[in-house]
């Protein structure tokens, strides 16, 4: 089932991404083309307080054009440990900081066309400070009870794939 890459070429390259077009020999000799997003590691945080409720954000997402419900997320800076990146992340985006943080598991959101890696992360938080969000973002912080949280999926109500897994890889490892 291997397909060996007999060609490759940068169709794009972006701050966050890269495009790459790659022809490869399939199992029976024939050939095809293959387009795949090149993306860095990334983290997820499914933060829980002291008094059970979980932190999630809610943030507008140009590709959907609209505002998701999402997991405190982000990319991993050059040289920066994922945990690190976690940490930073949670802080960045709602103010919490992890009183203390473990890794669950890899979660690869696409991978038919996507060879981008986020690790997920359970932490307990305390209290909120100050955040620190990027210039162009815009994020609310949102404090939901686990039941709320099923029933909000059971609805509908949260579509992104990395807020789904990294829910499904906590409940796993409650």
């Amino acid at each position: 089932m291997y397909e060996k890459t007999i060609g490759s070429r940068t169709v794009f390259e972006g701050n966050i991404m890269r495009i790459e077009v790659l022809d490869v020999e399939l199992p029976d000799g024939r050939t095809s083309t293959r387009e795949i997003v090149r993306h860095g590691v990334a983290v997820a945080v499914i933060a829980r307080r002291r008094d059970g409720e979980f932190v999630f954000i809610r943030q507008f997402r140009k590709a959907l054009d609209r505002v998701v419900f999402e997991v405190m997320a982000g990319n991993v800076d050059p040289g920066e440990e994922p945990e690190a990146a976690a940490i930073r992340e949670l802080k960045e985006e709602t103010g919490y900081e992890a009183d203390s943080i473990r890794f669950l598991c890899p979660l690869y959101p696409s991978v038919g066309y996507c060879d981008e890696r986020i690790d997920v992360f359970y932490a307990e938080v305390h209290e909120p400070g100050e955040t620190d969000f990027d210039h162009d973002e815009q994020i609310e912080t949102v404090r939901v009870t686990e039941e709320e949280m099923d029933r909000m999926i059971r609805n509908s109500e949260v579509q992104d794939g990395k807020t789904l897994g990294a829910w499904a890889l906590y409940k796993a490892s409650a």
